[in-house]
């Protein structure tokens, strides 16, 4: 028997008591027809946004079986299958669906790949300069009108409590602080949670998640709650405002998700969503497949899946582009102090 089973290395755990027994999947044949069947149930019993996407753009599953399903033949090859099965993944607009062979990876990646970047390395470099300092694999350095900059480009890695108050430390004196997380798509949700947790003083309701209680489409468990308690030691207590593009993503989305429950003020485009917690499972013929298996809100009981809009909606321009200047990171500065 194949068996659902929780991705590893995402550091999710700790939100996720239930998930300690495996789930049972039918026996399929390994042959495209039964690999095909495998891939379609799998997703159908287990997979947490039907209804939502139904509402935002109509997805119909069980006319996506009917599309697909024509498409596969005792004689294809395991390429040909794999891109039929690749194809009808991409119908649910999930940045944490993927198809995983020996020889490729289908992913969709249109969250971003369909929006302006609205982000520059070269720009970036600008800014911080040579001389800038790095903790918990952070840059950062204070501007020069007083306003401290933290380049924050994934949540793969522990950042620890140290390294985070030795950062506030630097910017003890500044009248504000930008957090730049363009282009972080994710990584570990604690390191997300240790992170803003240095921008409370109290407990926060930031939102709520649900699980998977059964195989239909609607079987979910009550909303729980989601809380943020504030670090021990060094907090900030003055302004902060957060950069966002559409590459932010999955744990980085619920980072400004966090942030905005703490009083952040948002700067950029929409994030790029990803609020369902990602498991995994296994086709006959060896192919693994991750997909969106708990539903993630924010604290108004409202999905994220497809993003959080800022507060300051800009895109950088070409023209200050050409002239070194980050649209974005500069419309940062002004709303950091109050223009």
């Amino acid at each position: 028997m194949r068996k659902l089973r929780k991705i590893l290395g995402l550091a999710l755990c700790t939100l996720l008591p239930f998930v300690s027994s495996c789930v049972d999947e039918e026996q399929y044949a390994d042959n495209p027809k039964g690999n095909f069947e495998a891939l379609w149930h799998i997703i159908d019993e287990h997979y947490s946004f039907f209804d939502y996407k139904a509402e935002q753009y109509g997805l119909d599953w069980d006319d996506v079986y009917r599309r697909f399903s024509r498409q596969i033949s005792d004689d294809m090859t395991e390429a040909q299958l794999f891109e039929v099965l690749g194809n009808m993944l991409k119908e649910l607009r999930d940045g944490h669906v993927n198809l995983y062979s020996s020889f490729d990876i289908a992913r969709n990646w249109s969250f971003h790949e369909d929006y302006p970047s609205n982000i520059s390395d070269s720009l970036i470099n600008k800014y911080l300069g040579t001389d800038y300092k790095i903790a918990g694999g952070m840059k950062y350095r204070v501007l020069d009108d007083n306003i401290g900059y933290l380049r924050c480009a994934s949540f793969q890695h522990e950042f620890g409590n140290s390294s985070i108050t030795n950062i506030l430390n630097e910017f003890l004196a500044c009248n504000a602080l930008i957090i730049d997380i363009r282009d972080n798509s994710g990584g570990m949700l604690t390191s997300a949670e240790e992170l803003a947790a240095h921008f409370t003083n109290e407990k926060l309701l930031v939102g709520y998640m649900q699980h998977k209680t059964g195989k239909g489409h609607c079987d979910f468990s009550a909303m729980e709650k989601q809380w943020l308690k504030p670090a021990k030691g060094l907090r900030w207590q003055k302004k902060v405002v957060v950069l966002t593009n559409r590459q932010v993503y999955s744990a980085a989305n619920e980072f400004v998700k966090y942030m905005k429950c703490c009083g952040a003020i948002i700067v950029g485009d929409q994030t790029g969503g990803g609020a369902g917690m990602p498991f995994s499972s296994e086709l006959p013929n060896g192919w693994g497949v991750r997909f969106s298996a708990c539903p993630m809100y924010d604290h108004q009981k409202q999905s994220t899946e497809f993003g959080i809009a800022p507060d300051y909606k800009i895109d950088m321009t070409s023209a200050d582009f050409y002239r070194g200047i980050d649209t974005i990171i500069e419309k940062g500065r002004k709303v950091a102090v109050g223009k």
